[in-house]
């Protein structure tokens, strides 16, 4: 998983490229009068202000344990990625909307868009932006997977992106991602619009994008709202858990492993075992030490020390 540098630097990378582009865009929008451009101005703003919230919650998750948040502080992250998701989708989407309705509502004669070259030159510098953006942030996605030894194919792209806990990488990648889409729809509609005279693909554009950003949205709120409510860790590194544990000769059994995420790499481990009988207190003592390292070799978690061995009877 992507540690806290490479995060703040997938983040850095796309609050500047936003910042740039959100001016950019705007001073487009307001020259031209483009419906698309609009809704691509307020994509943008609000991706820059969603950068500083990333920002902050990434600042806010390395606060020491206390007293009162004995775990610590990991779910900021997950909190604040969280918020970020309501933002795409309650300000960049549903504006985005209101503005290719209003066009209809408002009489097709009430909307021309002037000046198109500008907003040719605005869309594809913002494209520049946005691509390296997500090249800096798929960089340390696709290290994760060669980290772990796996091939990179559009298989294990997607598990990944299935499995990886680290919201900030994930939200970074879906709004780079959701962005170069915007992009590309909005200058599609203005050439459609520009090449027949007709500025309804304008605001057809502007729906589009307000779709998208509502879809890329639900997806990133689903995704942190398991997180917030302790998702486990993933199967494979499940499944590496209980091969390493039920492979130890004293191990019986392994009656459960439940486990939750605190932060990316911060996670609880409560596994309960059968051990076999006529053990010393001593031997005991060194089987679950034993279970404890191995459960830390298997997993290349950061924060590995919250493991938790029980020992249970066999049901007779």
């Amino acid at each position: 998983m992507a540690g806290g540098g490479e995060s703040k630097k997938a983040i850095y990378a796309a609050l500047f490229g936003n910042l740039a582009i959100a001016i950019s865009k705007l001073f487009a929008a307001l020259f031209t009068g483009s419906t698309s451009m609009w809704a691509e101005t307020y994509h943008s703003f609000s991706d820059t202000f969603n950068q500083v919230l990333l920002l902050l919650g990434l600042k806010a998750s390395k606060k020491e344990a206390n007293e009162k948040y004995q775990f610590g502080f990991g779910k900021e992250q997950f909190f604040w990625s969280f918020v970020v998701a309501i933002l795409i989708f309650g300000i960049s989407g549903v504006l985005s909307l209101e503005h290719g309705i209003s066009y209809f509502m408002a009489g097709h004669e009430s909307h021309r868009v002037e000046n198109t070259l500008i907003n040719y030159i605005i869309l594809a510098i913002a494209f520049v932006f946005e691509a390296n953006a997500i090249r800096i942030a798929f960089a340390i996605f696709r290290k994760t997977i060669e980290d772990r030894g796996d091939k990179l194919t559009l298989s294990t792209l997607f598990t990944e992106l299935k499995e990886n806990k680290d919201p900030i990488i994930i939200t970074v990648l879906v709004e780079d991602a959701a962005a170069l889409l915007g992009i590309i729809i909005a200058a599609v509609a203005l050439l459609l619009s520009d090449v027949t005279g007709n500025s309804v693909y304008d605001a057809i554009g502007s729906l589009l994008i307000g779709i998208v950003l509502m879809g890329f949205a639900i997806f990133l709120a689903r995704e942190n709202r398991g997180m917030l409510i302790g998702e486990s860790i993933s199967m494979r590194d499940y499944k590496k858990i209980y091969e390493a544990v039920v492979n130890i000769p004293e191990v019986r059994k392994i009656k459960s492993i439940r486990t939750m995420h605190f932060a990316a790499e911060d996670v609880l481990i409560a596994i309960e075992v059968n051990l076999i009988e006529n053990l010393s207190t001593n031997t005991i003592e060194s089987v679950i030490n034993n279970i404890q390292n191995k459960i830390k070799e298997t997993v290349s978690y950061s924060n590995p020390s919250k493991i938790f061995v029980e020992l249970v009877q066999e049901s007779q």
